[in-house]
This record gives C-alpha cells, structure tokens and sequence, in this order.
C-alpha cells in the first residue's frame, strides 16, 4: 500500500512539473510543429489541456493573465495529500 501511495505521489508530481512546462511555453513561443520540440509540446498541451480548459471557463484571464495553472496546481496538491495521506493511513 506504501508503493501505491509512493507511486500515486510520483504521478501527481510529474503532472505538477508538466502544468508548469506549459506555464513556461505559454511565456516562449515555440512552433508545436517544429521538427525537434513539436512532439513534446503537443504532449504538453494534449496532457493538460483536460484539466486546464474547465478551470479557463470557470475563471477568465484578469488584466491579460491566466490564474488557471495557479489553480490546477493548487487542486493537484490538495488531491495528492488527500489520496497519499488517505493511502497511507489505510496501510498503518
């Protein structure tokens, strides 16, 4: 059960540092169709655009900003201690 919750932990990471790789393409422009970067670019955008796109409709850019990746981040981390904590606990 700890490998579960250890494992869970990783994932809700790994999808944190994704959220904030589209944070920072969204700051430099790069072609999704660039032979080198465009695979992961479109990765990027493809992985987090499900969780992004809600979060847009429900709070709109304030003054030219975008606080939705602020919070998905927020969400994923009250997520990641709730299911660790609950998976953790059931295996004490």
């Amino acid at each position: 059960m700890i490998a579960v919750a250890n494992t869970i932990n990783m994932l809700f990471r790994i999808f944190s540092f994704i959220v904030l790789a589209r944070v920072i393409l969204s700051w430099v422009r790069v072609s999704p169709w660039h032979p080198t970067w465009g695979p992961i670019i479109r990765f990027i955008y493809q992985a987090t655009d499900p969780i992004m796109e809600p979060v847009r409709r429900l709070i709109p850019p304030m003054g030219g900003l975008d606080f939705s990746p602020i919070i998905v981040l927020i969400g994923l981390d009250l997520i990641r201690g709730v299911v660790v904590s609950a998976l953790l606990s059931a295996a004490y």
